[in-house]
């Protein structure tokens, strides 16, 4: 069993919380599409087991055209072995998902969508810098019920400057209103470098308070399993049978080919990363080398990764307040303690 990651990673505009990697040159779409095609095919054996999951995220892939799309599949099923009970992703904006789009994808082996909701609040859609706006939520996940996809994830943030509980309350009530199968929820996070951190630096916006931002996390969970949805990871929740395959094997030590600029993979034996620079990966690409770093594992780094998924699911924690670096150990805060069964099972379960 194995993944491939496809990282498309053009956008119409940067939301002004993004710290992934991302260029808005559209002109050079199809360029960078046939560089995929070609690490694809230098790197065909980086992987000697079957496809089970295939993800293409980004970056904005419903972006790309009907002829862009259809080149790419063609290219990984040419090129890999793909299982037939396979989990098939692409990442979309809500108002890319037109009749025909929706239509394209029908055409293709995707049979799972994720789309980056965020709110349903059309003021913070606006400051977030979002091109959609709720309706345009609801009308996405019609459409492509319409054209029986039958798996559709949907992403949530909290914790945006003066937002209070009821209103993340009706963030998730409007969530699950549209029976999606599967829900992601983050807290709003300030990375550098990005506005909303200069924002913050500048005092313009200012970060909630953490006793809500606890409320907040608390609600979310209390409110998803009361309608049925499992919560298999810290900010994921899925209908039964419908948990995120690709993304849960990252942490299964599955092994998964990360193909395009800024993209990661992981043989077992080492891990590689792929510049960070669209233009510097086409060009390299396209004069048959693949522009990369590797790390070489060994028994340790291996036995490290594993303690890896302690201290990164710890992260999320620690970010939330709920867990604690003391005197080099990491602990429960008083908060914490609250879902302490919770966070344990997560640390625990590799």
């Amino acid at each position: 069993m194995a993944g491939i990651y496809i990282h498309i990673p053009f956008c119409k505009s940067r939301c002004i919380y993004c710290g992934f990697y991302s260029t808005t040159n559209l002109n050079i779409r199809q360029q960078y599409v046939n560089a995929l095609c070609k690490e694809m095919a230098l790197r065909k054996n980086y992987i000697d087991e079957s496809v089970s999951t295939i993800y293409i995220g980004g970056g904005t892939p419903s972006l790309l055209t009907e002829g862009e799309l259809k080149t790419i599949f063609e290219h990984i099923y040419n090129l890999f072995v793909i299982n037939d009970d396979n989990e098939i992703t692409i990442e979309c904006n809500p108002d890319d998902i037109t009749d025909n789009f929706a239509n394209i994808l029908r055409e293709l082996p995707v049979n799972r969508v994720s789309m980056g909701a965020q709110t349903f609040n059309n003021a913070r859609l606006k400051f977030l810098q979002r091109r959609h706006n709720a309706e345009e939520i609801k009308q996405a996940v019609q459409t492509l019920r319409k054209e029986n996809i039958k798996n559709i994830s949907l992403d949530l943030m909290f914790g945006f400057p003066d937002e209070t509980l009821e209103e993340w309350l009706e963030d998730i009530n409007q969530a699950i209103s549209l029976d999606v199968e599967h829900i992601s929820a983050y807290s709003l996070m300030y990375e550098e470098g990005t506005p909303l951190t200069a924002m913050l630096k500048s005092n313009k916006i200012k970060d909630i308070d953490e006793e809500l931002s606890l409320d907040m996390y608390e609600s979310l969970v209390s409110r998803m399993k009361s309608v049925g949805y499992e919560h298999y990871e810290i900010s994921n929740f899925a209908r039964p049978g419908f948990r995120s395959r690709h993304n849960s094997s990252y942490w299964l030590q599955v092994p998964y080919i990360g193909i395009g600029a800024a993209a990661h993979s992981f043989d077992i034996k080492s891990r590689q990363y792929n510049v960070s620079d669209i233009n510097r990966y086409i060009s390299q690409i396209n004069n048959g080398i693949i522009p990369m770093e590797r790390e070489l594992l060994n028994n340790d780094t291996i036995f490290n990764d594993y303690a890896n998924h302690l201290t990164h699911n710890a992260a999320n924690y620690i970010s939330e307040r709920l867990m604690e670096i003391y005197n080099h150990h990491i602990r429960l805060t008083y908060k914490g303690i609250l879902i302490s069964d919770t966070i344990m099972s997560d640390l625990m379960i590799v």
